[in-house]
């Protein structure tokens, strides 16, 4: 029988993590600058506000997830998931809601100084209610269409329906991925997966067709010199931000394209600047820092005590490799734009402080883990 050691979290886990979060908040104190002094006449001002509202609380969250015993959330997730519904619907309501902020139904505001996104928060409650059900069923329930597949769809289905109605169809692709990955390491027939995976497809060539703004989008992915004054100007010059960084890059602070050229250069864009000062070898540090997570990710899957804690793991490694290989594939014109962020680098103080408490699950769970 395997053994358990219940007493050290995973410190190779913990340690590729604060790799991350350092790389990512070096490069926003550098990427913000030119967006800083001219929103706020601060250089330092989205660095600082990352560290107050998205750093520290992540911090909190990843020290408390870690100790809470991972069975609480099996417990509770009916009740967590249907609060976090909630929160979806209530960026809705007038008063509550910040209102349309470009094009977009997504945040919550409490007071003047603090407003967060339901959204994020809703990656991590779904999957723990998520994975508490799969459990539940067994790989036996998994193989019947009535008990398997119907109750799987009409769970994912009310999720993607408010992810929607905001519309925030970057964060509906990431809880997709999530749920497919999970339902399928759960023992789910293949025929399903594939054929969700084709109605997947349909929807969102739905979704591009119904809003002209999405197959703009498409048709620049197709052809990035579309239009470069327009539509295609985002990615136009986050490929020159990228491809004059060169080998070695222009060096760290030296970025031309994030004064005013390139949008979004905290956030979606941040991997163009890292491209411009650090270069191809800054790229490729980082893109190996994901890999080493997400491998690390899937060792504490692998050794994780119960089917519950697996199917957590699963889905917190696809929600965070999946949204980095969006948000580069983006920047490099391989994927089509999404406004999708770069997990513990971009600017999003909600993104953070989730990302951060759901590895202080992860943590837990791999105290836990089965040894030979």
């Amino acid at each position: 029988m395997p053994l358990k050691d219940p007493h050290r979290v995973d410190y190779v886990l913990l340690a590729l993590v604060a790799a991350l979060l350092l790389f990512g908040l070096l490069m926003l104190a550098s990427a913000g600058t030119g967006m800083g002094l001219d929103q706020f006449g601060d250089a330092s001002y989205y660095v600082k506000h990352q560290f107050v509202f998205g750093l520290l609380p992540g911090l909190i969250g990843l020290y408390a997830c870690s100790r809470v015993p991972y069975t609480f959330w099996r417990r509770h997730a009916m009740k967590i998931f249907a609060a976090s519904l909630g929160l979806l619907v209530l960026v809705f309501v007038p008063g509550i809601s910040s209102g349309n902020i470009n094009g977009a139904h997504s945040w919550i505001s409490i007071g003047p100084w603090f407003s967060f996104q339901p959204s994020e928060i809703v990656k991590l409650t779904f999957l723990f209610y998520l994975a508490a059900w799969l459990e539940r069923r067994g790989a036996d329930g998994m193989r019947r269409f009535s008990t398997g597949l119907v109750p799987f769809l009409v769970a994912l289905g009310a999720v993607l329906l408010l992810l929607i109605a905001q519309p925030a169809i970057g964060t509906m692709s990431v809880v997709v991925v999530q749920a497919l990955a999970v339902y399928f390491v759960a023992g789910a027939p293949l025929p399903y997966i594939a054929g969700l995976v084709v109605s997947g497809a349909s929807g969102l060539a739905l979704l591009i067709k119904i809003a002209p703004y999405r197959a703009a989008r498409l048709m620049t992915f197709l052809n990035p010199q579309l239009d470069p004054q327009g539509i295609g100007y985002h990615v136009n010059q986050a490929l020159l931000a990228i491809g004059s960084g060169g080998v070695f890059g222009l060096g760290y602070g030296h970025s031309r394209q994030k004064f005013q050229y390139l949008p979004e250069a905290v956030s979606d864009s941040i991997f163009a600047v890292i491209g411009e000062e650090l270069g191809l070898i800054g790229c490729a540090v980082l893109i190996g820092l994901f890999l080493l997570l997400f491998q690390r990710l899937l060792t504490v899957a692998k050794r994780a005590p119960d089917a519950f804690s697996k199917y957590v793991v699963v889905g917190i490694a696809a929600w965070i490799i999946v949204q980095a290989f969006v948000n580069v594939g983006s920047m490099l014109a391989i994927m089509p734009m999404t406004g999708i962020t770069l997990p513990f680098v971009s600017y999003g103080g909600t993104s953070l402080a989730v990302l951060l408490s759901a590895i202080g699950v992860v943590l837990n769970i791999s105290k836990h883990r089965k040894i030979a």
